[in-house]
């Protein structure tokens, strides 16, 4: 039985390895294409990774399409674009069914699917999408299938949404209720490049020759990883300062005197993405255990969506990013 342990362990790491060094040489593939936002290519792979969806937060023309683009060509993956509108309807993403008659005279319905069918889907400007349509790709995201005519149609493996959001226009937009915004791992801001890195920007992409991004992993090894992932070792002082930190960012007496800002905080799903996240970090890094530390790194992009303020921490100037890290500061 030792023998039997110890065997299923020393496979393990082998396979650690091997797959944290595809998933580096795909990280630094990504980074000769998007320059200036290493924050968020390691938080976009984490997510990926982790098999969940990741909300981005930018102004336009920071490189988000391009960086779901590359994401597709980089990790093998099929990746589709959407751009949402106020007039979009649930079937210009998920498809439809049409009648079709054969030469001898006989209709059937045929299923024509949508641009959802997809492994990497960006949903481009999704809080302009109605309701009605925010719903449709909600089932897509947590179902991994969607259903038409009464039929079920199974999304393609690995699925994943990158959702991009313009932080400055939301005039005519219908923001994301809050359990939509549960269903995205990750918000990941995306913000302006530093100088060196808008330096590098501009030679690079208004030059005769443009980088093209790479094919480093294929679709079959990113599963591969995100099987691997679970299997990943956490000790016992990383999953409690996961449960303190999330139970802390509720309220309640567990968040102490700062429960008094929080009008409702993170459910288990974000314990589940926390325990997940902190094992891909590791393995991106190269290390086959997580620690508090990645905890600690991954908690505001991992809670902020999911936390809301009362009004007398609004009044007073706090923000969401605020309260984390004073929680923060009670783990590490």
């Amino acid at each position: 039985m030792a023998e039997s342990v110890e065997k299923l362990e020393d496979g393990i790491v082998r396979s650690a390895e091997q797959v944290s060094s595809q998933i580096r040489a795909a990280k630094d593939a990504i980074a000769s294409v998007i320059f200036g936002q290493d924050r968020v290519i390691e938080n976009t792979l984490v997510t990926i990774l982790s098999g969940g969806h990741a909300l981005l937060i930018g102004v336009p023309g920071l490189a988000k399409t391009k960086l779901v683009e590359t994401l597709g060509v980089t990790l093998g993956l099929d990746a589709k674009r959407i751009q949402f509108t106020p007039d979009l309807m649930p079937s210009d993403i998920l498809g439809a069914e049409v009648l079709d008659e054969s030469t001898a005279g006989k209709r059937s319905f045929r299923f024509i699917a949508g641009p959802v069918f997809a492994q990497l889907l960006m949903a481009d400007e999704i809080n302009r999408a109605s309701p009605r349509t925010q719903s449709a790709l909600l089932q897509a995201m947590q179902e991994q299938h969607i259903t038409v005519a009464g039929a079920r149609h199974d999304l393609p493996k690995p699925f994943h949404v990158l959702a991009t959001q313009n932080p400055l226009e939301q005039e005519g937009t219908y923001p994301l209720p809050e359990a939509q915004l549960d269903r995205f791992l990750m918000e990941i801001d995306v913000d302006y490049p530093d100088r060196d890195a808008e330096r590098r920007i501009l030679f690079e992409t208004t030059g005769a020759e443009e980088t093209l991004a790479k094919g480093s992993m294929t679709a079959d090894a990113l599963i591969t990883a995100q099987r691997l992932i679970r299997r990943l070792p956490v000790g016992d002082s990383v999953v409690e300062a996961i449960l303190s930190l999330v139970r802390s960012a509720r309220p309640g007496p567990d968040s102490g005197e700062t429960g008094k800002f929080i009008a409702w905080g993170p459910g288990p799903r974000a314990s589940q993405s926390l325990m997940l996240a902190v094992r891909a970090r590791a393995l991106i890094d190269g290390r086959l255990a997580p620690s508090v530390d990645d905890v600690l790194d991954l908690a505001e992009p991992i809670l902020k969506h999911r936390m809301a303020l009362t009004f007398q921490a609004r009044a007073e100037g706090r923000t969401i990013p605020d309260v984390i890290r004073q929680l923060k500061t009670r783990i590490g």
